[in-house]
């Protein structure tokens, strides 16, 4: 196994002993947070519940489980798979504690070389797991397995903002994310790739300047802060659609999988 990926496994698999029950929390961050909080997830959920609703859904890198209560309520049938066993194990907990056993199971398995056969999904959710991967490897294996009428559907870090870059780079030094994922934060020219392996592209952006009240969420007026912010936010990019470009997070929709 590639060392990278070993090193990324040694993280997961300690933040997920250092976790108390498998709590929700943002990449590269070890603070817990309710991920309805923000506009983007909240986005996200509806448009998973929209295109996914009934249907056979791979969470992929599904962690600790964090989106399993989610997926649970919109999906048919749900297979999250990811290469930390910790995480794993805490993943396998939650779904017995949200009473998913009938729909929900985890495997052991790497997302760069997915076990599974040709069209196996209708809806491949990613959670901001692209990151820790090399996305050579994964576009093509993604497209492969979902369903000519698939969806990829997912959330992941946008890598253009100085700010949250500084901040990332605090992370690689505190120990807090790993030298790879933080190299391999999304950025336009993964987006301008999406369009090699899919026939329609979907990009939503979110948190321009709202990323600034993430650490004031818990204080009081952290939330109401949040709101202005988000509704500056949405203030910039319908103005200065360029500002995108610098947003905190994606929110992506992708269709028509090529073949």
């Amino acid at each position: 196994m590639e060392e990278r990926k070993i090193k990324e496994i040694e993280y997961y698999d300690k933040e997920a002993e250092e976790s108390q029950g498998g709590e929700v929390k943002e990449a590269g961050s070890r603070g817990e947070f309710d991920p309805l909080v923000l506009e983007s997830y909240r986005f996200l959920y509806k448009v998973l519940a929209e295109k996914g609703g009934g249907k056979k859904i791979l969470d992929y890198g599904c962690g600790t489980g964090v989106h399993l209560a989610n997926l649970g309520k919109t999906g048919k049938e749900i297979m999250g798979i990811d290469l930390s066993y910790k995480s794993l194990e805490l993943a396998q907990n939650r779904i017995r504690e949200k009473n998913l056993q009938k729909k929900a199971r985890v495997l052991l398995m790497d997302c760069e070389e997915l076990e599974f056969e040709d069209n196996s999904f209708d809806v491949v959710f990613d959670g901001g797991t692209f990151s820790s991967l090399d996305m050579k490897k994964v576009l093509p294996e993604l497209s492969r397995v979902l369903r000519p009428k698939g969806f990829l559907i997912g959330i992941e870090t946008f890598g253009h903002n100085p700010f949250t870059n500084l901040k990332r780079k605090i992370n690689i030094m505190v120990g807090s994310r790993t030298s790879w994922a933080a190299g391999h934060i999304l950025k336009t020219s993964d987006l301008k790739a999406f369009e090699n392996y899919f026939g329609r592209i979907e990009t939503h952006f979110f948190h321009i300047v709202s990323w600034a009240a993430f650490p004031f969420l818990n204080l009081p007026g952290g939330k109401f802060l949040l709101k202005l912010l988000e509704k500056t936010d949405r203030f910039l990019i319908r103005v200065f659609p360029f500002l995108k470009k610098y947003s905190f997070k994606v929110v992506f929709v992708l269709s028509y999988p090529k073949k």
